[in-house]
């Protein structure tokens, strides 16, 4: 049983918001990675899934540097040692829809930290900030597969609503597109990892570990070597 902690606001700091800490991140996947290849252990390796944010959001741009950083997380989790997950959409760069009103949202446990954020003292667009980020449901909308009314998802209404810029992040739009997300960059590096031996069984290293900017690593079998380079900022960086 949980009960809120006058000392530290207790459930309410369960959805805080805080920043982006991008060295904790290399910190934790530099580790599992190097302990699973000195081990010769397997795992699987994923940004997103039905109960986190899309990682297009979480970690990349949902503005002027949306695509790039689609492909570039992309390129960070197949590259990795393990086997790569794609969550429904993951592959085209959906993004959340961010929802504005608490009729819209169809997740529990949102519905109910909404309240505990009011609760807590917190105004009503900060309680909704929060959601907006933390919210399962942001990961829960339908699969984009076209432009249409419902997506394509169904021909009856969603249970939960689809995100208006389906109309220009959907699968139909992607396919016929040689610079799109899934074309360009997702289909190649399913065909990387079949190609090239290294990308399953190299063993891993980080590269620069303390960069700023860059999520670095190389993985090496003995007749074969991939360095693997990723920049998770607007500017260019050395």
């Amino acid at each position: 049983m949980l009960v809120p902690s006058p000392q530290e606001g207790g459930l309410c700091k369960q959805w805080w918001l805080v920043p982006f800490d991008f060295q904790k991140l290399k910190d934790i996947l530099f580790s599992w990675q190097t302990g699973m290849s000195e081990h010769n252990a397997w795992n699987a390796v994923f940004w997103c899934n039905h109960d986190q944010p899309r990682v297009v959001s979480r970690f990349g741009d949902k503005g002027e540097y949306w695509k790039l950083s689609a492909k570039m997380l992309g390129t960070v989790i197949h590259c990795l040692h393990g086997t790569p997950y794609i969550y429904q959409g993951e592959e085209t760069g959906m993004t959340p829809l961010g929802f504005s009103s608490l009729d819209q949202y169809r997740d529990v446990e949102s519905i109910n930290h909404f309240h505990i954020l009011r609760g807590c003292g917190l105004h009503e667009d900060s309680a909704y900030d929060i959601l907006r980020v933390q919210s399962r449901n942001n990961s829960r909308t339908p699969m984009q597969w076209d432009g249409s009314k419902t997506g394509d998802f169904s021909a009856a209404v969603p249970w939960i609503e689809m995100n208006p810029n389906h109309t220009a992040i959907n699968a139909a739009s992607q396919i016929d597109d040689p610079d799109s997300v899934f074309v360009a960059h997702y289909q190649k590096l399913i065909a990387l990892r079949k190609q090239y031996d290294v990308t399953a069984n190299g063993d891993f290293a980080p590269l620069d570990s303390g960069h700023p900017s860059i999520l670095a690593y190389t993985r090496r079998t003995a007749g074969e070597t991939l360095v693997v380079v990723n920049n998770f900022y607007r500017r260019e960086t050395e």
